[in-house]
């Protein structure tokens, strides 16, 4: 061995990582339990079920109330849920196992693998007939914006444009199921930025162009790349975006739920994403699936990339995603409602906790955890320092930050310090 090696080899304990202290914590399931009899009891869901691991095994499994009021069928452990965002961290994982084959790097420009991006330009204004004013940006989309929503993409308006930009989205539908992820990205290219680069924090239509670069350093379809790639390895077996009729039979309604009344949203939206054969598969929604094999996902993630015998990432790529990537020059007034997630910033495509909650408003929480949500009230996080994952899974709009408080509390207890 030579003396640089034996040097290594004395020094290496010193930067061995250590185990970060936490506070003494147990999972209440009672509480728990409690909790999601209490949210169908006074009509804020119309059902839920709730999925604790901890320590290595599964700690607290309950659900309540209905997944189809009009069936009466309840929800149950094997109900189909429509997980919307918590697609995001999926297509990032797949992303990332590329980047680890050394596909591309972090600080590609994006332009170097979807060229259709090279001349995109950033809105300064508009003309008097609502027409985009544009510039060229100060530097390139990178792919690190991509994952972190930094590019200064939009995700529209949701029908009612606020500016020339989501007019152009409006038009062009860069995001209608019947675009393949290919024609997604050549429209989304012709969408101004918002904001230049690597400045803003903007939640976008980003994990799509996620999904478009999986195509294109796979050479795969994004839908088949992730299914032999995380799906298949894992374990999860249930889950995927073209779904057949019969799983119907168990799908959870979505309700918008105002003043304790239930509406169904109309079945348009699964039937078109996962029923006519459109042939776009987002990234960043349209998954369904059923809270266990969403829990080896995050259980892999808890593990730092493996589960079993299946290893999907290395431990430092996991830490990477699970690290606050935000420029502390990006203000609060420039991170959106990021801010109401709590105490933390963003990694790749994660909420990333820096700091313990900072009042009982906010919600509970552990330095260290790393998570994400999706539009009916679907909420998981991973928490290091407690070995644990926890889901939260059931279909209500519009999406309810106070319902997520609530439950953490029931997770944690109000008291918990998070630090």
């Amino acid at each position: 061995m030579n003396r640089f090696w034996l040097v290594m080899a004395a020094v290496a304990p010193l930067f061995l990582p250590t185990q970060s202290w936490a506070q003494e914590f147990e999972p209440d399931c009672e509480r728990i339990a409690s909790f999601l009899d209490a949210a169908t009891e006074e009509a804020r869901v119309a059902g839920a079920s709730a999925l604790v691991w901890k320590d290595g095994s599964e700690r607290c499994f309950t659900a309540a109330g209905e997944a189809d009021r009009e069936a009466s069928r309840p929800f149950a452990r094997d109900t189909l849920v429509q997980f919307f965002s918590m697609t995001k961290p999926v297509t990032g994982v797949a992303l990332m196992t590329l980047w680890e084959d050394g596909k591309f790097g972090l600080d590609d420009p994006l332009y170097w693998h979807l060229p259709e991006y090279e001349g995109i330009e950033v809105l300064t204004g508009e003309t008097a007939d609502g027409k985009p004013i544009t510039r060229k940006p100060t530097r390139p989309i990178t792919i690190r914006d991509v994952l972190r929503h930094t590019a200064g993409f939009t995700y529209g308006a949701n029908g009612d444009p606020q500016n020339a930009a989501d007019r152009v989205w409006e038009d062009l539908q860069p995001l209608d199921p019947a675009n393949t992820l290919a024609e997604f990205s050549q429209k989304m290219a012709q969408v101004p930025l918002l904001f230049d680069p690597g400045t803003h924090w903007h939640y976008s239509a980003g994990v799509d162009v996620q999904a478009r670069l999986v195509e294109v350093l796979s050479g795969k379809p994004h839908a088949e790349y992730v299914r032999e790639t995380i799906f298949e390895p894992l374990g999860m077996n249930d889950t995927r975006w073209a779904r057949s009729d019969e799983d119907l039979a168990r799908l959870a309604r979505i309700y918008t739920v105002e003043d304790g009344s239930f509406e169904p949203l109309a079945e348009d939206i699964w039937l078109q994403n996962n029923f006519k054969g459109n042939p776009l598969t987002m990234g960043g929604s349209g998954l369904v699936g059923t809270v266990d094999d969403y829990l080896r996902f995050a259980r892999m993630l808890l593990n730092e990339g493996s589960l079993g015998d299946a290893r999907i990432l290395d431990p430092a790529t996991i830490r990477l995603m699970a690290t606050d990537h935000l420029d502390p020059r990006i203000s609060d007034e420039d991170r959106s409602w990021l801010v109401g997630k709590g105490s933390g910033g963003f990694g790749f495509d994660f909420f990333v906790r820096t700091a313990p909650p900072a009042t009982p408003e906010e919600n509970r929480g552990t330095v260290g955890e790393f998570y994400w949500d999706g539009w009916p009230s679907m909420l998981f996080w991973v928490d290091p320092r407690q070995d644990m994952v926890v889901i939260f899974a059931t279909q209500k709009l519009p999406f309810d930050n106070q319902l997520h408080h609530d439950f953490r509390d029931a997770v944690y207890g109000d008291a918990y310090s998070g630090e």
